[in-house]
């Protein structure tokens, strides 16, 4: 049975943190950083009032931020023991997951060829440019810009392919904050975004084969990338 996450080993690590006035919103990143560095190792019950002590806040900002926690798949909350971190995806389960991307996302990129319109182009040249620069390193405070970029580009060409319906099923898996969770080194960042590049120009060029196949190659080439975790 794994232990709780004490208050002295907690505090050794929130001391990295910016000293300013941690509110909802800085609770919710603190945790999940520590879950995501697997300072929190997966399956970890979560103590509320060692956390709470180590932010130096009050009890209520850390609840807010384990529900919201919870909703993204991190944490699950089990009555009578309170918290614990979610375990790690198995090599099965992200198989699984990659089964679903490759057959929503090379579709969605081909709708999204065929849909886009100067402005939609506008956006993606806008997301490409967020990020030029790979970061270095394994933390999450490191590697949370390429992982919010990720999110943020393949959401934007769901968007862009006008379902709705099928944007916001893709959205509740969360699917990009377990895969960086899982796994991150240098140079994974690098492969992404040049092949996020492939996609843009295929859709920019309202190519909707060119499309579903630059989407299916990136998302084929990242399984490869994650899979090695498990060897």
């Amino acid at each position: 049975m794994t232990q709780p996450v004490h208050g002295d080993d907690l505090a050794r690590h929130l001391t990295r943190l910016p000293q300013r006035q941690v509110l909802a919103e800085d609770a919710y990143e603190a945790v999940k950083a520590l879950i995501m560095d697997h300072v929190i190792e997966p399956g970890t019950r979560l103590n509320i009032d060692a956390l709470a002590r180590g932010l130096q806040i009050s009890q209520t900002p850390i609840r807010e931020a384990l529900a919201r926690l919870e909703a993204d798949g991190l944490v699950t909350k089990t009555a009578l023991r309170g918290y614990s971190a979610t375990a790690l995806l198995s090599r099965a389960e992200l198989q699984d997951l990659f089964g679903l991307r490759l057959l929503i996302e090379p579709w969605a990129a081909s709708m999204a060829a065929e849909r886009v319109d100067d402005a939609a182009i506008a956006a993606l040249e806008a997301e490409m440019a967020s990020l030029t620069e790979v970061p270095e390193g394994s933390s999450y405070e490191v590697y949370r810009a390429i992982a919010a970029h990720d999110n943020r580009f393949h959401d934007l060409i769901l968007a862009i392919a006008g379902n709705e319906m099928v944007r916001q099923a893709f959205e509740r898996t969360h699917c990009h904050l377990h895969l960086f969770r899982l796994f991150y080194a240098g140079g994974l960042g690098g492969h992404a975004l040049q092949e996020h590049r492939s996609i843009v120009n295929a859709v920019s060029r309202r190519d909707a084969a060119a499309s579903a196949a630059a989407m299916k190659a990136h998302l084929e080439a990242s399984s490869v990338r994650l899979l090695a975790a498990y060897s």
